[in-house]
């Protein structure tokens, strides 16, 4: 019970890995707020983690709307008493070489990443600064934080800033004990990636299977994919962590893709 009582907002809960991440903090004691455009979905994984004892609720949250943002945050504030954890994991994959991407694109997947965790992080700071209890900011990053890849210009851009949004909340946040980190998976076999293969293959003239074997998972050590489990357990590593010696770090779970 690593986050017994602890308050977590999960933002793209409803599927994926942020469902896996609901899953294992209710298992850990968390109340859960599963934040999501899908409240179909939210709906159905809320009902999970109660049959399970637990405590979840749903939150119609599109990240890139300021108000709704807000609004869910406080509600959930509301509900549950405060605000412990976030894990700001909302995201979108557009697949295009750069002199082919539409501007509208570029600028709706940085707006999903960078200004939903922007605009997430600041409702949550504004309950953990004042209840003095300290808190976690847990951003999904991904091994394109670190290395690019061919067709993904936007996304790895997003996914390099998250880097520099936790630096900045971990040292504005250490005197109110609040702690960020990010997570950089690998390849997961989430709808998100499932997507992907068959575009990453038409754009290359390869096969799926090629996509797999030669472009996602060539470089790691064992040819598997990241599961939604693996990146679960390093987001209860992050949310449960006792001090800020841990703070304002990446940590790479990607079988060896790309190495420190």
């Amino acid at each position: 019970m690593r986050l017994k009582n602890k308050v977590a907002i999960i933002t793209g809960a409803a599927s994926g890995i942020g469902k896996e991440i609901a899953l294992v903090f209710a298992k850990e004691g968390a109340k859960v707020a599963i934040a999501d455009l899908d409240l179909n979905q939210a709906n159905l994984v809320v009902q999970e983690i109660q049959s399970m004892g637990r405590q979840a609720m749903p939150v119609v949250m599109n990240v890139i709307d300021e108000q709704q943002v807000q609004e869910g945050v406080d509600a959930v504030a509301k509900k549950f008493g405060g605000i412990d954890v976030l894990v700001s994991n909302a995201g979108i994959q557009i697949i295009s070489p750069l002199e082919g991407l539409s501007y509208a694109d570029w600028k709706k997947l940085l707006a999903i990443h960078l200004d939903g965790a922007f605009l997430t992080t600041r409702a949550c700071l504004q309950y953990m600064y004042p209840a003095g209890k300290g808190g976690s900011i847990i951003y999904m990053g991904s091994v394109h934080s670190k290395e690019a890849s061919v067709l993904k210009g936007p996304y790895v851009t997003a996914k390099h800033g998250l880097i520099g949004l936790c630096e900045v909340v971990a040292k504005e946040g250490a005197a109110h004990g609040v702690r960020a980190n990010v997570i950089c998976p690998g390849f997961v076999r989430t709808p998100l990636v499932e997507k992907q293969i068959p575009e990453q293959a038409k754009a290359l003239n390869i096969s799926n299977e090629e996509v797999i074997k030669k472009i996602m998972l060539k470089d790691t050590v064992d040819g598997e994919f990241t599961t939604t489990d693996d990146i679960a357990q390093v987001a209860l590593f992050f949310a449960s962590f006792a001090s800020n010696a841990l703070t304002g770090q990446s940590l790479i779970a990607s079988h060896g893709w790309f190495m420190e």
